[in-house]
């Protein structure tokens, strides 16, 4: 008994399921996936059988050729007979068999590409819509957050102004710019905000609630950051506050009498 082989034709079965939810996925992280492992093999083979009943649907509707369950079964036996006879009955259908899974392999590079583009541009993941539970990519928090992704096509917001407080010195000073850019660590983590047009003050500086109007103290003074981008760590950020801005183009003034 080839004890090897039925482990290699589960393998090959379930290798599209996997592709597929790695190429899925939005995720912040760019090192090892520490999801579940149950959870990664139930997605997989989720997608493994998804992906198996449309091919076979296919290649029975366009090319009349149906699945051979008695060729899978032999492979999986525990028999070295019957192990032999179906490998050998593989070997003659090796072209079918192999334009089944190099396509199988191939829709599932391709198609969950198509597929995310088309769940972010349509906005089918946004916060309220109703394919959201099954669409939204779930870790991927930052990106929501950061993208303004929760808003309608037509809300898309113009600006994300963004605000934190950094400990400088022992004393925590207000920053706040536009965002241009935001990376991760390889473990998912912000890791730096990438500004635009940043102004800075003291929070010592802030303007006071009862000042009167008129009064300095009670003035927002923010001194701008000489140039063209600001990096900020998010490790050194104390709060950190988003703001979408979207710009309304002034009414024309009436014509002159």
């Amino acid at each position: 008994m080839n004890v090897a082989l039925p482990a290699l034709v589960i393998f090959l079965l379930v290798l599209p399921g996997f592709v597929f939810r790695s190429r899925f996925k939005r995720a912040e992280r760019t090192a090892l996936d520490y999801a579940p492992f149950g959870r990664v093999v139930a997605e997989a083979v989720l997608w493994a059988c998804l992906l198996h009943g449309l091919w076979l649907f296919g290649a029975w509707l366009f090319l009349g050729e149906l699945i051979r369950f008695d060729l899978l079964l032999g492979l999986l036996s525990s028999s070295p007979l019957t192990q032999t006879a179906a490998v050998a009955s593989v070997g003659a259908l090796a072209g079918p068999v192999v334009r089944y899974f190099g396509t199988l392999l191939a829709a599932s590079v391709v198609a969950p590409t198509l597929l995310r583009s088309l769940i972010t541009w349509r906005r089918l993941d946004r916060l309220g819509h109703w394919l959201a539970p099954v669409a939204r990519f779930h870790d991927a928090p930052w990106y929501y957050l950061l993208t303004g992704a929760d808003f309608e096509r037509a809300e898309l917001p113009d600006l994300i102004k963004v605000a934190a407080v950094v400990d400088v010195a022992g004393q925590p000073v207000l920053y706040q710019g536009f965002l241009e850019d935001f990376y991760f660590t390889p473990d998912g983590a912000l890791d730096r905000l990438v500004l635009q047009g940043v102004g800075r003050r003291p929070l010592s500086g802030d303007k006071a609630l009862d000042a009167a109007p008129g009064d300095p103290a009670g003035e927002e003074r923010f001194y701008p950051v000489e140039g063209d981008y600001f990096v900020l760590r998010y490790a050194e950020a104390i709060t950190l506050n988003i703001q979408y801005l979207r710009l309304e183009e002034e009414p024309e003034p009436p014509p002159a009498a």
